[in-house]
């Protein structure tokens, strides 16, 4: 009961916070978490939601170092991350093996939601250059007057993955992707304690610190 009080008030300082700024997209998107945790309430939590290639990885499995990254495709500091750090640590920590990524939905509005289940709709194989093209895309994607529009620009830019109007819709309506997706963010969140994204957890231990490269490269070699 402890953490479903702690879920519910982060819950409705979110929802009270959303309805001071009439953002109705960002107000439905936290509804849908209220109902995701509704329903999930009566079960224990079960630690990181796993559903088989559920999650999306970068480098070896034996790696000594693994990052879990927990990101928003909405967020403009998430894509500078992505575009800017992360082919830094590729180059020196991912190639070599010593360093594994795992990149964690953990949307923070309606569209980032929709992307991330156009992410875990398409094959493993091209998971990764989706998040590698919608982080470069995103401003031109995320440019839309409402959610509607957003979609649009999304349904444009995803093509480039043969992804269909019709495959399209049946992404955004598939419930068991959301549910992983929405069930997942609210256990990292009370796992970590996420108030804001990019999050990085290292080896199990959040990060503190600006997320520029050169402090994350002190973080991991002092762990290799």
């Amino acid at each position: 009961m402890k953490i479903l009080k702690i879920l519910y008030s982060n819950y409705w300082t979110q929802l009270k916070k959303m309805i001071k700024k009439k953002y109705s997209s960002k107000l439905l998107f936290l509804s849908k978490i209220f109902f995701i945790l509704f329903i999930f309430s009566f079960n224990p939590f079960s630690g990181d939601a796993k559903t088989g290639s559920s999650l999306i990885v970068l480098g070896k499995d034996n790696a000594p170092v693994k990052i879990k990254i927990f990101s928003s495709h909405t967020c403009p500091h998430c894509a500078n991350f992505h575009t800017k750090i992360v082919p830094q640590l590729e180059k020196k920590y991912i190639n070599s093996g010593k360093v594994q990524l795992i990149f964690i939905d953990f949307p923070l509005d309606e569209a980032a939601l929709n992307a991330s289940k156009i992410l875990h709709c398409l094959d493993a194989k091209k998971q990764i250059k989706f998040l590698d093209y919608i982080y470069e895309k995103q401003s031109s994607w995320t440019s839309g007057s409402d959610i509607n529009e957003i979609n649009k620009n999304l349904e444009q830019i995803v093509k480039t993955f043969d992804i269909t109007s019709e495959k399209f819709e049946l992404c955004l309506s598939d419930k068991n992707n959301e549910d992983f997706i929405l069930k997942s963010r609210i256990e990292n969140q009370q796992k970590y304690s996420i108030s804001a994204t990019p999050t990085i957890v290292i080896n199990e231990k959040k990060f503190k610190g600006s997320l520029s490269f050169e402090n994350l490269e002190k973080k991991i070699d002092k762990l290799i």
